[in-house]
């Protein structure tokens, strides 16, 4: 038993494999959104390999897969999957955290 694992890791997150209620969220997402391409990042000290899912609009949302997850989710998810290392992230990615940001700050000064 590593030091981590006395932390909440489950048994699965160790193997690499992903969680249930994170798949139920990815496959809900991409149902919900259309034009969705997968990003995945590699392990970091901190995270196992983790997705982003990118919408046409650039909104996103990001889950831990591990290891098997990341090569399963071409065919469960039935979308483009990109390793995020190679071809970075899309510039509309960027473009809605812009907006987002500009709406929360107009909100912010309306109240």
């Amino acid at each position: 038993m590593g030091f981590l694992d006395r932390f909440g890791r489950s048994g699965s997150a160790r193997r690499g494999d992903v969680d249930p209620a994170d798949m139920a969220h990815l496959a809900a997402w991409t149902r919900n959104h259309y034009g969705v391409e997968a990003f995945v990042e590699p392990r970091t000290t901190v995270t196992d390999v983790t997705v982003v899912l990118v919408a046409h609009d650039g909104e996103w949302t990001r889950r831990v897969v591990g290891e098997r997850g990341a090569h399963r989710l071409s065919t469960t998810l039935n979308i483009p999957v990109y390793d995020a290392r190679r071809v970075g992230y899309p510039q509309r990615m960027r473009d809605y955290e812009a907006r987002r940001r500009i709406l929360e700050r107009r909100t912010a000064e309306w109240q």
